[in-house]
């Protein structure tokens, strides 16, 4: 498909309209959000100024910038404060400005680069999220620029651009790749602003990111035109977006290919059929317990799940120390010379975390082919020779085999379970397992494979849904 050419077919305009219709916040439902934006910034300002603190209350995000989606309101309150305020006591005393200013509603702490405080209101998500009133470029914490994203985007979207923000926004989020925090790894709101910026269209947004490749770059105010490839030197990331309020930041620096992949190849398929799916994707309708096990039978696999239980941890530390610890096991199983064909992470956030290893077989046989060095190493032969000629472990061998040393030796590990249950039995920190995971995993953990699964499965809805989703090994807007 010729995507520089695209039409605005009349299916394609029906779907857009639809769409821009349901995430359109109403007059009413505008109001309300404002008032109750504006109702919490004032009660963080009273906490501050009785707490002795000089801050000021700032409501930013989506609902500054008018981008929010109607119905899927967050509404950020940033409290502003002197730089004088010592780092370490930064977060404790901000967060509890935050608990005060939030008294009687469900409160959540949050930790990013610091603390900050999630209440939820009426159903309305409010984070309460402490920065330093700094000077632009003299950044004291990772959220000091947040006030600058809201200044810089605010006079450059006029309705038609948040119109069709809310159209990058919601097409994300029914792919599935709409999200900066490290459970996701997408894009974050201000990227799909400046993306919508930068294109001027959601449409002209596909369209381009139809093409893109790694490495893609946009730089909205051309702080690097004509230096493009000294850019890439400097961000490594797969999608390098400038940051207009500060040229040494990408803001897409949290994006995993996976996640920029899964977008390219979503807005493909859309160009080619528009559909409301990718919007409003249908919801993952479980396998009942007797197809479960015909879908794990007929793949042949082991399916290997390690589970334990809570990790005291806010969802970011947990998120990033499970995919770490996941890396390093899935590491060390083919180091043992395990074929993994998949591996996953699920986690309910409170009591249950689980990995997921699919091996394309759990047992190996008990003798392994070791390959030497080249005859011409001499030093490096006798050392081989040394190691291996009448050692306990060599079943056959050492002989040449196309000029070069072969000896076959008994294997370590024959079964999967075997050695996952060896290496995690005092938490797994020794190959690579994190830290508060590792205590966890020391304190108890289970292992079942394939059918094992099933009483986890039947009791936890969740977690029934995302194996379905996983055992179907697609996006569900291919569906």
């Amino acid at each position: 498909m010729n995507y520089g050419r695209f039409a605005m077919t009349s299916t394609l305009k029906e779907v857009l309209a639809e769409v821009l219709r349901r995430v359109t916040p109403s007059q009413k439902e505008r109001r309300q959000i404002t008032s109750l934006a504006e109702d919490i910034r004032k009660r963080v300002e009273l906490s501050s100024k009785e707490a002795g603190i000089e801050a000021e209350a700032r409501v930013e995000g989506s609902v500054a910038k008018d981008t929010w989606l109607s119905g899927e309101p967050d509404i950020d309150i940033f409290m502003r404060v002197p730089t004088t305020m010592p780092r370490k006591a930064f977060g404790t005393i901000c967060l509890d400005i935050a608990k005060k200013a939030a008294n009687g509603f469900k409160q959540t702490e949050r930790f990013a680069e610091h603390p900050y405080l999630e209440c939820i209101v009426n159903d309305v998500r409010i984070n309460i999220v402490p920065c330093y009133k700094v000077k632009k470029g003299e950044w004291q914490s990772a959220t000091d620029r947040t006030p600058f994203h809201t200044d810089y985007v605010k006079p450059l979207l006029n309705e038609r651009l948040k119109g069709e923000t809310r159209l990058l926004k919601k097409f994300m989020k029914g792919t599935g790749t709409y999200g900066a925090e490290i459970k996701i790894g997408g894009f974050s709101g201000y990227l799909c602003e400046l993306i919508a910026l930068r294109y001027g269209s959601f449409i002209e947004a596909l369209k381009s990111a139809a093409y893109w490749k790694r490495g893609e770059i946009i730089d909205y105010e051309g702080y690097y035109k004509g230096r493009e490839d000294e850019l890439r030197k400097v961000f490594e990331e797969p999608l390098v977006v400038v940051d207009p309020v500060d040229k040494g930041r990408n803001v897409a620096a949290a994006v995993r290919e996976e996640r920029l992949g899964e977008f390219i190849a979503a807005a493909r398929a859309f160009l080619r059929n528009p559909d409301l799916k990718f919007f409003y994707p249908h919801k993952v309708e479980a396998l009942d317990i007797e197809e479960l096990v015909h879908a794990i039978t007929i793949r042949g696999s082991a399916l290997v799940f390690v589970k334990f239980g809570r990790v005291r941890a806010v969802p970011d530390v947990l998120w990033g120390q499970l995919y770490k610890s996941q890396r390093s096991l899935r590491n060390m199983l083919r180091r043992f010379d395990f074929n993994i064909l998949r591996a996953a992470v699920w986690s309910n956030e409170e009591d249950i975390n689980l990995f997921i290893f699919e091996l394309e077989k759990r047992s190996l046989p008990p003798i392994k082919r070791h390959l030497g060095p080249p005859v011409e190493k001499r030093e490096e032969c006798e050392r081989f020779l040394k190691k291996h000629l009448g050692a306990e472990g060599t079943l056959s061998g050492p002989r040449v085999e196309e000029n070069r040393w072969v000896v076959e030796i008994k294997r370590r590990y024959m079964d999967a379970v075997e050695l996952l249950v060896d290496k995690l039995r005092d938490g797994g920190r020794h190959v690579g397992v994190a830290d508060l995971l590792s205590k966890a995993i020391a304190g108890s953990f289970e292992i079942s494979v394939n059918q094992e699964i099933l009483k986890l499965y039947s009791s936890e809805a969740d977690f029934a849904g995302f194996l379905t989703q996983y055992l179907k090994g697609k996006p569900i807007w291919l569906d």
